[in-house]
């Protein structure tokens, strides 16, 4: 069986516990034996986790560990670790630590000497990737998206230039916002993939352009928990760099019309965003 002290020291360890994202069904033999064989188990929000640990008769006792009180707890869940107990960890859902509190907690229980063991299951990133269709080879996981300002900006133009996959997470009411920026920083061709409600029973995945996407979700607002895929530029949109577009933006036929019209006729003939080429236009004006 998985829970025991370290050999070498006494302690006990802490199990990294991977949860079901939605299905129930989805945990491994394993974590239901650690969960029913710790002495604690360290919940995001103990009420959420109630209901699968009854589901599998687990009894073990809880405590909540979320990113209000994960400092401050620290020392306490150390000084039990290291009297010998072992401790679960687990978060509301999927993969504990991936865009969920506990990062310092568990680097600051390994700097200690204390072993911590992971107990791999689903993750709601992957999973969404797995089945969405986009190149797998290589991706990025980006987590939530800033909502304003420059990190914001500076995300939309890595996302128009990407040579491999980027996953984001999402909320219902922000994905119409986020993609229709997308819609004016994208090639036109770039094929995104929104995944939502994942292994539950209105699991979807709806793929296409974003001018697609667009339009699905405004005719039918989107519910549930979302991952949203952005897979690599099409060739079109990589080959065509700034100095092409400048060059095109300063031909003589251009020189006479008025820089809306300039920036949407470059685009069109380019097959870039209008968005990307007003904003050269504005920052290189002839």
């Amino acid at each position: 069986m998985d829970p025991q002290p370290n050999r070498n020291t006494g302690t006990g360890q802490l199990f990294v516990v991977a949860t079901p994202i939605g299905n129930l069904g989805d945990i491994s033999f394993r974590a239901v034996e650690v969960l029913k064989a710790v002495d604690a188990i360290a919940a995001e929000d103990t009420r959420t986790s109630a209901r699968l640990l009854a589901h599998y008769g687990i009894d073990t006792p809880m405590f909540a560990c979320h990113e209000h009180n994960e400092a401050e707890l620290a020392a306490q869940l150390l000084a039990r670790l290291q009297q010998g107990q072992d401790i679960a960890l687990i978060s509301d859902a999927g993969t504990p630590l991936i865009s969920d509190p506990g990062f310092k907690l568990v680097r600051g229980l390994r700097r200690a000497g204390i072993r911590v063991t992971p107990v791999p299951g689903p993750c709601s990133p992957v999973v969404a990737l797995s089945a969405s269709g986009l190149p797998t080879d290589r991706f990025t996981f980006l987590g939530f998206p800033a909502r304003t300002g420059s990190k914001r900006e500076a995300l939309l133009r890595q996302l128009a230039a990407a040579d491999h996959t980027h996953i984001l997470l999402e909320s219902p009411h922000r994905l119409l916002d986020t993609l229709r920026e997308l819609q004016q920083a994208l090639h036109p061709d770039h094929e995104i993939c929104v995944a939502r409600e994942l292994t539950k029973m209105f699991e979807e995945f709806v793929s296409g352009t974003v001018a697609e996407l667009v339009a699905r979700f405004e005719a039918e607002p989107p519910r549930g928990e979302i991952v949203l895929m952005v897979g690599p530029a099409p060739e079109a949109a990589v080959v065509i760099d700034d100095g092409a577009i400048l060059a095109r933006l300063g031909a003589a036929d251009m020189q006479a019309l008025p820089p809306s019209a300039r920036a949407k006729s470059v685009a069109k003939e380019l097959g870039v965003s209008k968005a990307r080429v007003y904003r050269l236009l504005t920052d290189h004006p002839a």
